[in-house]
């Protein structure tokens, strides 16, 4: 076993010596209040990035391009694993978490230009992205240089999923859904790390988010507004 397989072993050590005693009340059933859907990537902490301690908060779904959306022989469907704690377990709120420099969203505006050649596993998911993103770069502005016009179709496809939560019938109106960016490479104002507001609903103004939201009127931003 090799030296990175015992370190994390180690760290687990110290996780459960922590932890033990948490799972009190959460060993036969979850009741989380939020499913978050983020996008895979080592420098995004699913779970430490909202400063969750505890087990049982947040249920946490990542896919590369933070994807809520998966396909079936009827066509495009809620995926399994954002609509489970919805269907299951009474979440009541979603968040789509995409960040700054997305490396699938990167992969995408490529493969659109046909400038990608990718392992099928990795194919299929630039697939799904694609007809969610090829919007946005069509209506990108003129004069960007790529890593902006990348952070812009970052947020064009949190704003694809979250509508595609907001106007599916698997997910009732009492769901509130949330599009954000985390961003640790300096797009937005602010330290790197913070989440910043884009979408709520599908509303995606942000004058009028921070008039209905003035509680938290200071994390609501975006670069595009299109």
């Amino acid at each position: 076993m090799n030296q990175t397989v015992r370190d994390m072993l180690a760290g687990n050590a110290d996780h459960a010596a922590e932890f033990d005693s948490q799972f009190e009340g959460l060993l036969a059933a979850q009741h989380p209040d939020a499913v978050t859907v983020c996008c895979s990537d080592s420098r995004v902490l699913q779970d430490h990035m909202w400063g969750v301690d505890r087990p049982g908060e947040v249920f946490t779904a990542g896919n590369i391009g933070n994807r809520v959306v998966e396909t079936t022989d009827a066509g495009e469907v809620v995926s399994g694993d954002v609509l489970y704690p919805v269907a299951h377990t009474g979440t009541e709120t979603a968040v789509v978490v995409g960040h700054t420099g997305c490396g699938a969203v990167t992969a995408t505006y490529d493969a659109l230009a046909g400038e990608v050649s990718e392992p099928p596993g990795i194919a299929r998911c630039i697939d799904l992205l694609k007809p969610h993103v090829e919007p946005g770069v069509a209506a990108l502005p003129e004069d960007l240089n790529r890593e902006t016009a990348i952070d812009h179709l970052v947020e064009y496809n949190v704003d694809e999923q979250v509508g595609f939560l907001v106007e599916s019938d698997e997910i009732p109106d009492s769901v509130q859904v949330v599009g954000a960016v985390y961003d640790f490479q300096d797009a937005y104002d602010g330290r790197r790390g913070e989440i910043h507001v884009i979408n709520v609903d599908g509303e995606r103004d942000v004058e009028r988010l921070r008039e209905q939201y003035p509680a938290v009127e200071s994390r609501i931003d975006r670069l595009w507004a299109y």
